[in-house]
């Protein structure tokens, strides 16, 4: 019997290079790789499922879940991981100067179940003290008009929550209609840095985040893993064994952070950074596999739950293949 061959959507990361790449082995599978935006994997997996294996909105994933579409299965694999203080943009001379300012005010975000959103009003919520029913929300896309919501939502009694179809999110904030924006793509003045558009920290938010860690634990997982349930329930073993490369694949790329020998990104003092990192998470700050994950998986359930991205409270082995809620140890 041949490998079991299977389409492979990921945008590029040096923690997947050397899986999609051939360099790490994946026993009894041929990869097919393909790189694509974030966006446009998003997309055709919440719209049509069109890959085996697929890097996923963790957001989107968990309201899958609670609506009871099984067709696709994670396993604890998570490429992306950000803090997100640092993706609130406000207008350039904006009167807002803190996240306390937020309070009563217009703020768009792309979709109200993309994960980075969920973070950020949780953030605000639970730790800055601005409650989700005292901003007045706006979806819209960032850059374009006509971007919807991709999973049905259950908004909180008391949330104001509306869409504006014909318009967007950098429009609004530069004419004013908007007061800021929580996006994890970061609006176009602001990426050509025309000065227009600013992050409302001014340092860009680090010591915000590394608070926020230091206070919570919580790095916030932003994509997951998945794959078509169709291959799982023809090849079980599938879920473990990509597991077992991508954490290879990731361990890879830590190994070349640390090189000494030469320059393997084009960053100057990169092991001081390292050690910074270090320092203040203790170990692998991308680690993936379930009891690694739990609290901050569990969190994000919570989160999920109150801002109506889940209409209940999910438990964290529900989410992700049974082949990889444990491992065996010597």
């Amino acid at each position: 019997m041949g490998n079991v061959q299977l389409s492979l959507a990921l945008s590029g990361y040096d923690h997947t290079r050397d899986l999609v790449e051939g360099r790490v082995a994946t026993p009894g599978i041929d990869l097919v790789a393909i790189q694509l935006s974030i966006e446009e994997i998003f997309y055709r997996v919440a719209k049509f499922r069109d890959f085996d294996v697929a890097e996923f909105s963790f957001a989107k994933y968990v309201a899958m879940k609670d609506q009871d579409v099984n067709d696709i299965t994670a396993i604890p694999v998570f490429p992306s991981r950000a803090f997100r203080q640092s993706s609130i943009y406000i207008r350039a001379g904006s009167p807002l100067r803190s996240p306390e300012d937020l309070r009563e005010k217009r703020v768009g975000v792309p979709e109200w179940a993309q994960t980075a959103s969920v973070w950020t009003r949780s953030w605000l919520h639970h730790e800055v003290g601005v409650r989700i029913q005292e901003i007045d929300w706006v979806q819209a896309g960032v850059s374009s008009p006509g971007r919807q919501e991709k999973v049905p939502l259950k908004i909180p009694v008391g949330v104001n929550y509306s869409s504006a179809p014909d318009r967007s999110l950098t429009e609004m904030l530069l004419d004013g209609t908007l007061d800021a924006v929580l996006s994890a793509h970061p609006p176009e003045p602001f990426k050509r840095g025309t000065g227009e558009i600013v992050q409302l920290f001014g340092d860009g938010g680090r010591e915000e985040e590394a608070a926020y860690y230091q206070t919570t634990g919580l790095y916030p997982l932003m994509h997951v893993v998945t794959i078509k349930q169709d291959v799982l329930d023809a090849h079980p073993w599938v879920a473990g064994n990509l597991l077992a490369a991508f954490d290879r694949s990731k361990q890879n790329s830590l190994d070349r952070l640390a090189d000494l020998n030469a320059s393997r990104f084009p960053v100057p003092w990169l092991r001081d950074h390292l050690k910074d990192v270090e320092r203040l998470f203790g170990g692998d700050p991308f680690p993936y596999g379930v009891e690694a994950n739990r609290a901050t998986v569990g969190k994000f359930l919570q989160f999920s739950y109150e801002q109506g991205v889940a209409a209940r409270q999910l438990e964290v082995d529900d989410l992700f293949a049974p082949q990889t809620l444990s491992a065996y140890t010597l």
